[in-house]
C-alpha cells in the first residue's frame, strides 16, 4: 500500500495515459484549429485565410440544416438510450439470474457498424418489404407503411433511432451496477418507512445514483454530437440534406470536396459545441447539488 502514497507512482501511471490522450485527442485538436484557419486541398501549398472558413460557416444554409439535424438526433438518441437503458437496468434489478438477459440487451454494443445499418436497412426496405411495413399490414395499418428512409418526414428520425438502439445495452450496464452497489441498509430503512415501488425509485434510489446518470448523460451528449457513421451509411446526409448532421456535412466538406480548412472549421465548432453541452451539463448539476 505503501507505493500507492507515492506521488510519483501516480506520475509513473498517468504518464502512459497522458502521452496517449496527447497523441490521439489533444494534437488533432490543435492541427484542426489550425487547419480551420487556412485554404487547403490536400495536396498543394496552404493559404493563411484567417477566420473566413468560419464567416462561411455561418452563411452556409446547409450549415443551420445539420445543426438543427443535429439538435433532433441528439434527443432521439439520448431519450433512447438513457430511458431504455435505466428502464432495463431496474428489470434486471427484479430478476434472479439476470447474466443471460443481461448479455443478451448488451450484444448490439459489440456488433459492427456496417452489420446494424444492413440490419436496419433491410427493416426499413420497400423493396423487399421489410419487418417493420410487413409488422404494419399484418395489423391492419397497411396505410401506413412508408419509405421510410427516402421519406423527409421520417427520414432523420430513422437514421436516429438505430444509433439510439445500438448503445442502449451500455448504458443499461451502467445503471444496473450503480443500482447494485446501492447501500442496502438505507434501501431497508426506506422499505420501512414505507417507500416502495416507483416512490424508492424516485426519492431513493436515483438521487443516490445521481453522479453516474450525470456522467451517463455526457457521455450520450458528446457521443450524440458526434454522431457519423451509421447516418452517413444509411443515407449520407439525404434525400438531399434533410438528414445531414454536423459530422457527416464536415466528411463531405473535408474529404469529398478537398475544402480541409472548412472542414477543420466545422470540426472545430463540433468541438466547441460539445464542450458547451457538457458544461452546461455539469453547470446544471453543480446548481441542483447546491439548491439540494
Amino acid at each position: 500500500m505503501g507505493i500507492l502514497k507515492d506521488k510519483k507512482a501516480y506520475l509513473v501511471f498517468l504518464l502512459p495515459a497522458i502521452a496517449f490522450y496527447l497523441f490521439a485527442v489533444f494534437f488533432p485538436i490543435v492541427q484542426s484549429l489550425g487547419l480551420s484557419m487556412v485554404q487547403w486541398n490536400g495536396i498543394g501549398t496552404w493559404k493563411f485565410a484567417g477566420i473566413s472558413n468560419y464567416i462561411s460557416l455561418f452563411k452556409d444554409r446547409i450549415f443551420y440544416i445539420a445543426f438543427v439535424n443535429n439538435l433532433v438526433y441528439l434527443i432521439v438518441v439520448v431519450s433512447m438510450q438513457i430511458s431504455i437503458g435505466m428502464f432495463f437496468a431496474i428489470l434486471l434489478c427484479n430478476l434472479k439470474h439476470p447474466a443471460l438477459v443481461k448479455t443478451l440487451y448488451y450484444i448490439p454494443c459489440i456488433i459492427t457498424t456496417v452489420a446494424i445499418t444492413q440490419l436496419f436497412r433491410s427493416m426499413y426496405a420497400t423493396e423487399p418489404l421489410g419487418i417493420i411495413n410487413q409488422t404494419l399490414e399484418r395489423i391492419g395499418l397497411g396505410h401506413l407503411a412508408n419509405s421510410w428512409l427516402t421519406n423527409v418526414k421520417t427520414v432523420l428520425i430513422m437514421v436516429s433511432i438505430p444509433e439510439g438502439w445500438r448503445f442502449t445495452g451500455m448504458y443499461m450496464v451502467i445503471f444496473y451496477a450503480a443500482l447494485l452497489s446501492l447501500d442496502s441498509e438505507i434501501i431497508e430503512a426506506a422499505h420501512i418507512d414505507g417507500a416502495v415501488g416507483w416512490l424508492l425509485l424516485w426519492h431513493i434510489k436515483f438521487p443516490m445514483i445521481k453522479p453516474v446518470i450525470i456522467l451517463a448523460f455526457t457521455m450520450c451528449l458528446t457521443g450524440s454530437l458526434r454522431g457519423f457513421d451509421i447516418p452517413y451509411l444509411l443515407t449520407n446526409g439525404g434525400p438531399g440534406n434533410v438528414s445531414e448532421l454536423m459530422s457527416t456535412y464536415m466528411y463531405k466538406k473535408a474529404f469529398g470536396s478537398n475544402q480541409y480548412g472548412y472542414g477543420s472549421a466545422l470540426a472545430v465548432f463540433i468541438i466547441l459545441e460539445s464542450i458547451l453541452v457538457i458544461s452546461v451539463l455539469h453547470l446544471f448539476s453543480r446548481t441542483q447539488k447546491e439548491n439540494g
